[in-house]
């Protein structure tokens, strides 16, 4: 049976990762190609952004065809190859499914606008309040209403993302049975993971205005969720003890995701959640500049941490996806502190309780993109939004820096393998640019160094599979009030694990509260001192775990 709880999953963004083929955009072949790092890493899981065929209005998360390859990305014989290379290496595939919603140009969607009745109720149509008003207030997450009129029916149907993507109707169960073919398919494959994209919004509950908000307390976690998961559980991954699964979790309650991912709840093995990822916001508002409060972040992960053990659910802990900015750059210090806070941020998260995730060049310590030009910008969002930032009265030069801090492309530019020509990712015209910084932070030069972040994360990975503590232990916080101490103890049989972690720039000290000369300092990113008393002073960005048996 696979041990999530030992497990070190992977993301790849196919796209940036690697071009075999020259064309500019990363495909199926260039992550076959690059396995021996994966495994070099220690790497138990790949989770694959989706690559099904998709007209690109959202980066592939409006999919077009469950069953095939865009082919941009490659073939299925590419898939098969991947997937067989990676069981010889001891890895397994986890794939990116999204199932709230469909691409408008999916062969349901278009039966339905010819008026099939079948297919019309594989999703949300209903008439509007009035001429030219919509069923109700809600807004799209990607803005304006989440409506959109269908002149022939005189109705509108739903769309919580774009316009382009229209949501599926979970509550007939003709949808489901759908979507279960579509699981069990790449189960045949041998796919041994699923990620399963914003899947607590499938379940819609009263079609109400909301005058309290945008709509999604009637849709977030709605009133059929845990019904649905179950019997997705128990028809299509539930019947194979090796498949872990993780939910992507949209502005979900803590209470929901006991039971998303509890231990006996049937549902999934983990869950991801965002609350950790707004600290830099203003409220919810993302496109700002603020510092991020170090205060609530160790709040938000600590309250997760003991709670979710409390019920016996299991959290999936990360800083960095295809939608965050590049983490050391936005929690360390990039400058500076380069090296030291990119190890800091590795330490602290990866010996919480819960399956560790890397987002591709993470593990280098790669940075936010540095772009100073909109012609370099490629996210959807970010063009928006830099026009909607001036046309609230910022300047340009503030709009800019609003992105270089926010923009989802900071995490989407391609994957620094060496310090040559767009940094080893393609011989072809990158989709988009290649971070300046390639020349010095790169795959080649840091399997070379001994000291380097690469190398720090693989000792990381390997402490997870060598000490049961860090998957199995308790959780205790500590320097709950410390303003520049990140810490916690994690507990298991005669074991004591305590993870200490400096979040600035400047040196600090912290009073343990015992004895710490028995305890051991497995893995630090300074000049290891030897343990006396219970004080400890911690030099910019130190890390250290230390270990009692």
């Amino acid at each position: 049976m696979a041990d999530f709880k030992k497990s070190v999953v992977y993301q790849i963004y196919p796209k940036s990762f690697y071009d075999t083929d020259g064309d500019g955009l990363g495909d199926l072949k260039g992550i076959t190609a690059k396995l021996d790092y994966i495994r070099e890493l220690g790497a138990d899981y790949i989770w694959i952004t989706p690559f099904f065929v998709s007209p690109q209005k959202d980066n592939g998360y409006d999919v077009e065809d469950y069953y095939n390859i865009d082919p941009r990305y490659g073939t299925m014989e590419d898939f098969e190859e991947l997937s067989s290379e990676a069981g010889k290496r001891g890895i397994r595939l986890m794939l990116d499914m999204v199932f709230n919603h469909t691409s408008s140009r999916h062969e349901w969607f278009q039966k339905a606008l010819t008026g099939d009745p079948k297919y019309k109720d594989f999703y949300i149509f209903k008439k509007g309040k009035g001429k030219g008003v919509p069923p109700t207030n809600w807004e799209s997450k990607f803005g304006g209403s989440a409506w959109e009129y269908v002149e022939k029916f005189d109705e509108y149907y739903l769309h919580l993302f774009d316009v382009s993507q229209p949501d599926l109707n979970w509550d007939n169960p003709e949808v489901r049975r759908e979507i279960q073919k579509v699981v069990k398919f790449w189960m045949s494959k041998g796919v041994k993971g699923f990620r399963f994209d914003v899947i607590n919004l499938i379940s819609k509950g009263a079609f109400e205005d909301d005058y309290e908000g945008d709509g999604r307390r009637f849709y977030t976690d709605g009133p059929n969720i845990h019904e649905y998961l179950k019997e997705l559980n128990e028809t299509t991954f539930g019947t194979d003890a090796e498949i872990i699964t993780v939910g992507e979790m949209s502005s979900t309650s803590m209470e929901n995701c006991y039971r998303y991912a509890g231990q006996d709840e049937n549902e999934l093995s983990m869950v991801f959640s965002f609350h950790h990822l707004k600290v830099d916001f203003m409220g919810n508002e993302k496109w700002v500049i603020v510092p991020f409060d170090f205060r609530k972040l160790k709040e938000i992960l600590f309250d997760w941490q003991v709670h979710m053990a409390e019920h016996r659910a299991w959290n999936a802990v990360f800083w960095c996806n295809h939608d965050q900015p590049r983490v050391v750059s936005r929690f360390g210090n990039a400058e500076q502190y380069w090296k030291e806070s990119a190890k800091m941020l590795a330490a602290v998260i990866h010996c919480l309780r819960g399956t560790p995730y890397i987002y591709q060049g993470e593990e280098l310590g790669m940075t936010n993109a540095g772009f100073t030009d909109i012609s370099q910008y490629r996210d959807v969002e970010s063009l928006n939004h830099f026009r909607i930032l001036q046309e609230k009265g910022l300047s340009r030069e503030n709009a800019y820096q609003i992105l270089q801090i926010h923009s989802r492309d900071n995490s989407r530019t391609p994957m620094q393998w060496t310090d040559g020509a767009n940094g080893g990712f393609t011989e072809g015209t990158p989709w988009i640019e290649v971070n300046k910084n390639c020349s010095t932070i790169n795959a080649a030069a840091e399997a070379k160094d001994d000291d380097s972040v690469f190398n720090f994360y693989k000792k990381l990975i390997q402490l997870r599979k060598e000490y049961d503590i860090i998957a199995y232990g308790t959780f205790e916080p500590e320097a709950e009030k410390h303003p520049a101490v990140f810490a916690y103890k994690r507990c298991y049989r005669e074991e004591k694990l305590l993870v200490v972690g400096n979040f600035y720039g400047m040196q600090t000290s912290w009073d343990a509260g015992e004895d710490l000369t028995d305890y051991v300092c497995l893995l630090g990113n300074y000049k290891q001192q030897i343990m006396k008393g219970g004080e400890i002073t911690l030099k910019p960005y130190e890390t250290m775990i230390l270990y009692k048996k």
